[in-house]
């Protein structure tokens, strides 16, 4: 009977043994497989909060761009008054990428719509415009939106003195975007105008005048 009994608290005290090895197994693996799926998945998270002089929040890339293992962010400013440039980008590991240009140019708003909207049914477009001559246009076949903002920066030549000058802008995104359609295109629409009104600011293009907060939402399903 003794015999029977020892037998007994050694089967017990074996399967609390394996247990407590299966558990610890399981736990290992658990977090090895959670550092591997860190590790593939991190890039974006890993991003500041916010990149391009606050144009573009690390959120925002999060909910466009696939997960990545690494990704990096930039901007620069290159020349001044008529002739300043801003740019943004996201690259990562995996070749996603978010790019953002804003220029100011000599063209009037009505060229720029005119090219920026094209012609014919293959150009479909997204179109809204607030007050002050603001247009933005996203084409309903692309993977980019642009927008205009007039602009009286300071230093124009005189050959161009009598010429129109606006900030124009456009921001995209790579084909292999987690969001499409409707969605994509608002949000790049916001973020190109974030780029314009950052570079408004950095030509000295307004003479008192205040943008306006956010552009108009682009009409249901467009």
């Amino acid at each position: 009977m003794a015999d029977d009994d020892g037998r007994i608290r050694e089967r017990r005290a074996a399967t609390r043994a394996s247990t407590k090895g299966f558990a610890a197994g399981l736990a290992l693996v658990c977090l090895l497989g959670g550092g591997t799926w860190l590790y593939f998945v991190k890039g974006l998270y890993l991003l500041p909060e916010d990149m391009c002089d606050g144009t573009l929040e690390r959120g925002t890339v999060v909910r466009v761009l696939p997960q990545v293992r690494a990704a990096d962010a930039g901007s620069r400013v290159q020349g001044a008054g008529p002739d300043l440039a801003f740019y943004c980008h996201v690259n990562t590991s995996e070749g996603s990428y978010l790019d953002g240009r804003a220029q100011v140019l000599p063209v009037s708003r009505e060229k720029w719509l005119k090219s920026s909207r094209g012609s014919g049914s293959a150009d479909r477009v997204a179109h809204v415009s607030a007050d002050g001559g603001i247009e933005a246009v996203a084409k309903l076949e692309s993977r980019s939106a642009r927008v205009y903002v007039p602009c009286e920066p300071p230093g124009v030549p005189s050959y161009n003195a009598s010429a129109d000058y606006g900030v124009v802008t456009e921001f995209s995104v790579s084909d292999d975007s987690k969001v499409t359609g409707a969605e994509l295109r608002q949000i790049l629409t916001d973020v190109a105008y974030r780029l314009s009104e950052h570079t408004y600011e950095l030509a000295e293009c307004g003479k008192g005048r205040d943008l306006p907060a956010e552009l108009p939402r682009y009409e249901e399903g467009r």
